[in-house]
């Protein structure tokens, strides 16, 4: 992967670990400020966007490593169906742009589909949307945002094949 200026950027994907928690967190809320939040906004998202070692009991993640943390990607299966939720898609802010949140994405991918997954879902941020849509994703209903009362996020999906049973998918 080529960093801006022209320059490479060695980025290895690999297993998150629990004690990591901390510096995924801290990552996760300096890329969603970079989307132009201020400091009221990011503390109402505080808890929703905070990594807890808890967390990895339920959920896989996955660090983009290039001297260091520089992003992160999360996936929590649904108890009650082949679905999944992307439950973190974050990049620092000085390597937006360059392919690593597409890199980070194409892994995931992989792991869920290794799961026997059918589809994964995600409630999107605004200002994310025509990246995921470039991903692939598609709106599929509005819900309340989990932080900040009032607020509306685009529900969207990726779907990971066929259906076996012609069923459809099920997202919470």
């Amino acid at each position: 992967m080529k960093a801006k200026g022209g320059c490479d950027l060695r980025v290895r994907i690999r297993q998150a670990h629990p004690k990591e928690a901390a510096t995924l967190s801290a990552l996760s809320m300096r890329s969603m400020q970079s989307n132009g939040y201020d400091d009221a906004f990011m503390e109402a998202c505080c808890k929703e966007l905070l990594i807890t070692e808890q967390h990895f009991e339920t959920r896989a993640y996955w660090a983009a490593e290039a001297k260091g943390i520089v992003g992160v990607i999360g996936l929590e299966p649904d108890t009650d169906g082949p679905s999944g939720e992307v439950c973190a898609l974050f990049v620092a802010p000085d390597q937006k742009r360059q392919g690593l949140g597409r890199l980070l994405w194409d892994h995931l991918i992989g792991q869920a589909k290794a799961k026997g997954l059918h589809c994964v879902w995600l409630d999107a941020d605004p200002a994310a949307v025509p990246f995921y849509e470039a991903l692939g994703l598609r709106t599929v209903k509005a819900v309340p945002s989990r932080s900040i009362a009032g607020r509306v996020l685009p529900q969207m999906v990726f779907d990971l094949g066929e259906d076996p049973d012609g069923h459809g998918q099920t997202v919470r």
